[in-house]
């Protein structure tokens, strides 16, 4: 099956950064370039006129900052946004613009190759309605790192700016000051307190089940009674957590509502 091209605009005030961009996409099978934006003018009638599917999108340009050029673009007219830029203090912000990635300056071949194969794979999910709609479909409004009503976690890590599913988190556990995010077989370490990520995550979808580890529910295989009227969770990939009777009554609702 051949795959549509990915029509792009890449928009940078650096003329050398637009033109690393070129490059690297150039080695991008399926992605067309179809105008480069020096400014937040050029870049809002770049969108008007040629309706991308994506937009790289640097932060600092010299009329705006990339979050107020995506609030001159037309909800209708959005494509998918990809940051890009030298700055990763701006990462919270990007992800409550529901941008899809950010990706750090100096670009790097295999990073930018990851970024495009999520807006490949965006855009296959979105095909039956606008991209817009998929990434704006959500309320507005200031975030943290989770809230319930988001669908992704933002984590920096080794330079950059990964956009977590929360359906691919297995458990998190507390570690010192931080607490470590398990997906899979990757983990990832935020500075931040187990109590604060609890109170951010969907309580139907995440439980806290000690006091160092919430459980993404639906990731729990069976429960294990024990004699001291505890529970050792054991997740789809094997590992048993153990369950406190501090917590007891938590996932005695999850329980109840399971049978």
């Amino acid at each position: 099956m051949v795959t549509p091209a990915i029509r792009t605009i890449v928009a940078d005030d650096e003329l050398l950064a637009r033109k690393k961009l070129r490059i690297l996409l150039h080695e991008e099978p399926g992605v067309d370039v179809v105008a480069e934006c020096a400014d937040g003018q050029q870049t809002v009638a770049g969108v008007q006129t040629h309706k991308p599917d994506l937009l790289l999108l640097d932060i600092r340009m010299p009329d705006a900052d990339g979050f107020q050029i995506l609030g001159r673009i037309p909800r209708d007219q959005m494509p998918i946004v990809v940051f890009t830029t030298a700055y990763d203090q701006y990462a919270i912000r990007a992800f409550e613009a529901h941008a899809l990635d950010y990706v750090l300056k100096p670009f790097d071949e295999e990073r930018l190759h990851h970024a495009i194969e999520r807006v490949r794979a965006e855009l296959l999910k979105s095909k039956n309605h606008s991209s817009a709609d998929r990434i704006l479909d959500r309320p507005a409004g200031p975030r943290l790192t989770a809230q319930p009503d988001d669908r992704r976690m933002a984590i920096k890590t080794g330079g950059r700016v990964v956009f977590l599913d929360l359906d691919e988190v297995d458990w998190i556990e507390a570690a010192s000051n931080y607490v470590k995010v398990n997906a899979g077989k990757d983990s990832y370490l935020l500075r931040e307190a187990i109590g604060r990520i609890s109170e951010k995550l969907d309580p139907a979808r995440f439980v806290r089940i000690h006091r160092s580890t919430i459980v993404n529910i639906g990731k729990i295989k069976e429960l294990q009674p024990c004699d001291s009227g505890e529970y050792i969770a054991i997740l789809k990939n094997g590992k048993g957590l153990s369950c406190s009777r501090t917590y007891r009554k938590q996932l005695q609702q999850w329980i109840d509502k399971a049978i």
